[in-house]
């Protein structure tokens, strides 16, 4: 079934146009993901979907009495309520309810006869109700949508208005989840979530009955999540059937068949227009060379392909080459105002090696990275870098540009002895042409800023790299550019970073960060996942072996006496086994007897009474041998 649809969708300023003639439409239980470039318009398409913006033209269809909801991007909760508070309100109708069946059961005790028996089929009417909307266990839900989120029991008496904007944005997102509309718009839901939560909400939203559309930089997200992707891109919309991984596939197969398509008619085209021009002119020929002429005439010429849109070029080249042995940290605590969040982190990072640090939001990661660079110190412990390392610094706070300049001055000012065009062409790379160059910092977008932190980062040509979130910003083109120079990067990496995808492409190693300290992993972020998995079922057998030693030391006694019943059980059923075998083997040496005197009527007799009676005991014994068995499995 669709639950909504659009038609000729547009959206102009002025004579500017955004997008035209878009159509599409979102199927019950469809998990869609919008993707495209930066200022391509899919948050304005979202708004116009939700209902939040009017298009410039055309319609939007929705099924009768579809739910939705929509979260725009860092949306945040406003409310005075408690963060418990706030999410009993998705169930308001199930608490009233609730709060009938407790009147109901009051007014049971003070009632009798026909006037009980009425009240008695209401309350079971209700009650069943009550239980179909699963208000028995929306508490539950709540609770397991907060854990989810990182919001412990701790929290969920605080208010709202005390938490901060990732927060609030968070709740904004698990009250929607509770809520369960037929169609969640969700724009940028993964910003603000650690790996972990991250985690749980694709595993909460591929589960989840309603539809999803959803507009992500997060392409593991995307790939766990979604099963079609629809792309905007020149103001065009085109859908592919897929995740993301395979949305890249089937699109480099389409750009790949049209300009194949578009070869083959082009030499079709040439061929005839050579035929018409060498025969038109001759009396033999002519009437060939004007129906060739016709067949050009009706042909329906195809479009140029159009190319894949420029992305950035993004390159990183060491100036000079350092020694094997790039960073190491031995014992250290990182942390604040003598607060430790982890201890103790163990670094030993060698030429070549591409680290990811990860772990939960709030446990150092950024303080681990600007300690390794020298802005603040370590509480304990120690940090060295090895010989001739040059490091240069990616911050995710953008702190390191200065508002007032120019793009073109923000590079110069540092390197004033390069000449104009050589900035010019570097920072067209990095996609600012023009009369970009000329823009103030302080007006560029968040992934301008970060394009030019990049610029900045490969005009130093250092050959360590230590990167806090280089992907913020960035959209799915420009990250893959990044990823791309990284992998080709012959200098060293040390990285922080939400992005999964990015891990996976660019780590040969992940380091874990926790309040015990740090871990190592040799490989990517699926790697990663993998050992940890695999750690996790180990420490459950062992912590099974232990519970089970613990258990012998502290009940030694009962242990014994257990063994002591078991050894009796047993030799209990091998004496049963064995009277079973001797009377099988009694009733078939009197059946055989029986076979030999088919014709003496008393001796005849007194074997099957005989038989018969071995029978019953036999009967008896396979009794007392099944109560043994049951005993011994019980033990």
């Amino acid at each position: 079934m669709i639950l909504i649809q659009g038609n000729g969708i547009a959206r102009t300023f002025g004579s500017d146009v955004l997008f035209e003639n878009i159509n599409f439409s979102l199927q019950e239980h469809g998990r869609v993901a919008l993707v495209g470039r930066n200022g391509a318009g899919k948050s304005t398409l979202l708004k116009i979907i939700a209902g939040v913006e009017e298009a410039s033209s055309g319609t939007i269809s929705k099924s009768k009495e579809l739910s939705l909801n929509y979260l725009a991007q860092d949306q945040g909760l406003s409310s005075e309520l408690t963060i418990f508070e706030e999410m009993l309100t998705v169930f308001a109708r199930l608490r009233e309810m609730e709060s009938q069946l407790r009147e109901m059961e009051q007014q049971m005790s003070e009632r009798s006869g026909q006037a009980l028996s009425v009240l008695m089929e209401r309350y079971d009417m209700l009650s069943e109700d009550f239980r179909m909307q699963h208000g028995f266990t929306y508490e539950a839900e709540i609770k397991s949508v907060l854990n989810g989120f990182r919001f412990t029991e701790l929290m969920w008496q605080q208010k709202i208005s005390a938490l901060s904007g990732g927060q609030k944005t968070r709740l904004a997102l698990a009250k929607m989840l509770l809520e369960k509309p037929q169609l969640l718009v969700l724009d940028e839901p993964t910003n603000h979530l650690d790996i972990e939560t991250l985690a749980w909400l694709e595993n909460y939203l591929k589960n989840y009955d309603g539809s999803l559309l959803l507009v992500s930089h997060d392409r593991y997200f995307l790939d766990k999540v979604v099963t079609e992707t629809l792309e905007l891109s020149r103001g065009e919309l085109t859908r592919f059937a897929g995740n993301y991984s395979r949305y890249i596939e089937l699109k480099a197969e389409k750009i790949t068949l049209e300009q194949k398509e578009f070869d083959k008619q082009q030499k079709e085209i040439a061929k005839l227009e050579d035929y018409v021009a060498r025969n038109l002119v001759r009396a033999s020929t002519t009437k060939m060379a004007q129906s060739r002429r016709k067949q050009l005439e009706k042909m329906e010429r195809l479009d140029t392909p159009k190319s894949a849109e420029k992305a950035a070029n993004i390159g990183f080249s060491p100036e000079k080459t350092s020694g094997n042995i790039v960073l190491t940290v031995t014992d250290a605590a990182v942390g604040y105002d003598g607060k430790i969040l982890s201890q103790p982190i163990n670094i030993d990072e060698r030429k070549g090696d591409a680290i990811a640090i990860v772990g939960p939001n709030g446990i150092g990661k950024t303080t681990l990275i600007k300690s390794v660079i020298g802005q603040i110190p370590f509480l304990t412990g120690s940090s060295k870098l090895g010989a001739n390392v040059s490091v240069g610094y990616y911050d995710q706070e953008q702190g390191r540009l200065t508002p007032s300049n120019s793009v073109l001055d923000e590079i110069w000012n540092e390197h004033s002895l390069l000449p104009e065009v050589e900035i010019r062409n570097l920072l067209g790379s990095f996609l600012f042409s023009g009369e970009d160059v000329k823009k103030t910092v302080g007006m560029l977008s968040g992934g301008e800023k970060a394009r030019l932190l990049l610029a900045k980062l490969a005009l130093n040509h250092d050959n360590f790299l230590v990167l806090d979130e280089p992907t913020n910003h960035l959209d799915i083109d420009s990250r893959e550019a990044l990823e791309n120079s990284l992998i080709d990067f012959e200098g060293t990496i040390l990285f922080v970073s939400h992005d999964r995808y990015f891990i996976n492409r660019v780590a040969t190693k992940v380091l874990e960060i926790s309040s015990s300290g740090s871990k190592e992993y040799l490989g990517d972020y699926d790697y990663y996942l993998e050992k940890k998995e695999q750690e996790t079922l180990l420490e459950t057998e062992d912590s099974d072996i232990v519970a089970v030693e613990s258990t012998g030391q502290l009940d030694f006694a009962a242990q014994k006496e257990a063994q002591k019943v078991r050894r009796k059980l047993e030799r209990e059923i091998s004496n049963l086994e064995n009277v079973l075998d001797k009377i099988d083997t009694a009733i078939t040496n009197l059946t055989s007897q029986m076979h030999e005197l088919i014709d003496d009527f008393v001796k005849l007799g007194e074997l099957q009474v005989e038989i018969s009676q071995l029978e019953a005991e036999k009967e008896e014994n396979e009794l007392n041998l099944l109560e043994r068995l049951e005993e011994l499995e019980q033990l």
